[in-house]
């Protein structure tokens, strides 16, 4: 990736603390002027700088409400003339990113199933031609695909933006779990490894699903070094049109702006490091145990092959995990987080069977 990324400007505004995390706070979806207003009178008492507000709302569904359309857009206009923060929408076509610019809209972000979709990434970047000036981040696609996400975010670079950020809102999964959408953190780490000087924001409101979550989400993002928090906020988020669940009030918000702790980025790493020794010897005790089952993975290849036995045993791979996740759960380790590795273990271990059987 050298030939991307290389010049990309750092996301500071005039008037806002740039030694802290960017925080962006305003409702999923403008739905009067009264409540614009409210909201973001709330959203500046919690000292927050930047106001979002969703203009136009995809659904999942046709019939829900998709948001006031242009007039929004004038709603925000006024929030910055009045109350002097910062504006934020989301766009999702060329009409919308022309709309926004010509209203005045500082930041705009492109929403996760915007972003999966490469036509309506280069349709928007091709809008964006001529504007070097605007801030755009963009949110991972919907599912765990980092090269999507990377493909998106060079689109815009490519446009000539280098204001640019990313947003990490979680992946959509199927079935109820804990979080409406998986954080996944890894994803968003080697995003971060691949490209350091990219900012990246957390969305914990989408991510969470819930307001009750949003705090504890907020926390580990920033002990993860995140750049920033987007969290929706509304006056009355139990009558909102959409989203409701995961909407807190803007004094909630000053309250958890409040409680969150940030880390010490100057602290002395000698004691760390010690540690961090100690990780690197696990790490790599780890790939010697790995490469030693391996090898018996590749034994019984051998054996499958010259007794014409099929490479991959249903119940036997059933029963291994299931006693594995319980000797991981007894020793502290989480069962996601072990299932996860035992997924990958045994693929690997098909794959080298497979080859054994193939060479013959």
């Amino acid at each position: 990736m050298t030939e991307y990324f290389k010049d990309l400007a750092p996301i500071t505004f005039d008037g806002i603390d740039n030694n802290r995390p960017l925080v962006i706070a305003g409702p999923c979806s403008a739905e009067s002027r009264e409540q614009i207003f409210e909201t973001a009178r709330g959203v500046k008492a919690a000292g927050v700088g930047v106001f979002r507000a969703g203009i136009w709302k995809p659904r999942t569904k046709p019939g829900g409400f998709e948001g006031v359309g242009i007039r929004g857009l004038l709603w925000l206009a006024e929030v910055k003339r009045d109350l002097g923060l910062l504006t934020a929408t989301e766009v999702a076509t060329r009409d919308h990113v022309a709309a926004a610019l010509d209203a005045g809209v500082d930041i705009l972000w492109i929403g996760a199933r915007t972003s999966a979709n490469p036509f309506a990434m280069q349709d928007i970047a091709n809008a964006l031609q001529g504007h070097p000036e605007v801030t755009v981040l963009v949110k991972n696609p919907v599912n765990p695909d980092l090269e999507l996400w990377i493909g998106a975010l060079q689109r815009i670079y490519n446009a000539g933006v280098r204001r640019l950020g990313a947003i990490h809102r979680g992946f959509s999964t199927y079935g109820k779990h804990l979080y409406r959408n998986e954080p996944q953190w890894y994803i968003p780490i080697e995003l971060h490894r691949r490209v350091p000087q990219l900012p990246i924001l957390s969305d914990p409101s989408h991510m969470g699903g819930k307001r009750e979550l949003i705090a504890p989400i907020a926390q580990q993002a920033l002990d993860m070094d995140f750049a920033g928090l987007m969290i929706e906020t509304h006056c009355n988020p139990d009558c909102a049109l959409s989203d409701r669940d995961q909407q807190v009030t803007p004094e909630a918000l000053n309250l958890i702006l409040n409680t969150l702790v940030m880390r010490d980025k100057k602290q002395s790493t000698e004691n760390l490091n010690l540690l961090r020794q100690q990780i690197d010897r696990c790490d790599n005790e780890l790939l010697e145990v790995l490469s030693r089952r391996m090898r018996v993975s590749r034994e019984i290849g051998q054996y499958k092959l010259e007794h014409n036995m099929s490479v991959v045993q249903a119940g036997r791979y059933s029963d291994i995990m299931a006693d594995r996740l319980r000797l991981a759960s007894e020793m502290g380790i989480g069962a996601d987080c072990m299932q996860v590795i035992m997924q990958a273990i045994h693929e690997e271990s098909v794959r080298q069977q497979i080859e054994i059987v193939n060479k013959a």
